[in-house]
């Protein structure tokens, strides 16, 4: 099944137990709007569904994992409700992921930025390759990474994930990511990290489902009020992309491209 929009898609492909969810964005993977609705949908509809017994989350092409928020959504931002509005579609995202019964394994083939560094967060186990760099870039527009910070911060430690919110404009290689938590396991090469992945979602697909389900909760206990967190993360940064300093930098940064 696509969903498809006027410059992206999301696309979900069940094969043997083993639902594919992939996202795409002709800018570099970036998450528009109706991208993170349409991602949080399919996440939801995988988790229902009797016949999938395990989730991959990917997205298209072999150089960017995903770009984060869309900078012609962040501009277009003209009053705090939109502002909430907007990044409520990333903290639905998230909490689908969390909510989701089925594991997710993220499938990270390249540099993730902002919000494609909360999706690898909230994914259950990723597996990345060595291009696989990763930023938080969000303060250098005047915000922060408030909607993906639960996500992770659970995942890597508040220290780790102080280094990456503070340090907005230096890149963190996918050892680093690897070594406090962020990927379970990084290969060299997207084949590679295609074998292990394809090997770990057919040893997940023929597991109990009862048990996975179980364990799940176990993993993501103490999660239960994020539902109200994130979208209270969501109008802190939904004020904020309104601010002078935002506005003039994603302007530069729209400027260069």
């Amino acid at each position: 099944m696509t969903q498809g929009t006027s410059q992206g898609y999301v696309r979900s492909v069940r094969n043997k137990g083993t639902a594919t969810i992939e996202f795409f964005h002709r800018k570099s993977n970036s998450l528009p709007g109706e991208i993170l609705e349409k991602l949080a949908e399919s996440i939801m509809r995988a988790g229902e569904d009797p016949e999938t017994a395990v989730i991959i989350l990917q997205s298209a092409g072999d150089k960017t994992f995903c770009a984060g928020a869309s900078f012609d959504e962040l501009i277009a931002i003209k009053s705090e409700e939109e502002g909430l509005h907007f990044f409520s579609g990333f903290a639905n995202v998230i909490n689908a992921m969390r909510k989701c019964p089925k594991l997710i394994i993220g499938r990270i083939q390249g540099k993730c930025v902002g919000g494609g560094v909360g999706l690898a967060a909230a994914a259950d186990y990723a597996i990345a390759t060595e291009g696989a760099d990763i930023k938080l870039s969000e303060l250098t527009i005047g915000i922060g990474p408030f909607v993906v910070g639960p996500a992770v911060e659970r995942k890597i430690g508040l220290s780790a994930f102080s280094q990456l919110s503070i340090d907005a404009s230096s890149w963190r290689n996918a050892q680093w990511a690897g070594r406090k938590g962020l990927f379970f396991e990084v290969y060299p090469s997207i084949s590679e990290m295609d074998g292990a992945i394809l090997k770990l979602a057919e040893q997940l697909s023929q597991s109990n489902p009862e048990a996975m389900m179980e364990m799940k909760k176990m993993f993501w206990k103490g999660t239960d009020h994020w539902d109200a967190l994130l979208q209270q993360r969501a109008a802190i940064s939904g004020k904020l992309i309104l601010s002078d300093f935002s506005k003039k930098a994603i302007h530069g940064i729209i400027s260069k491209r």
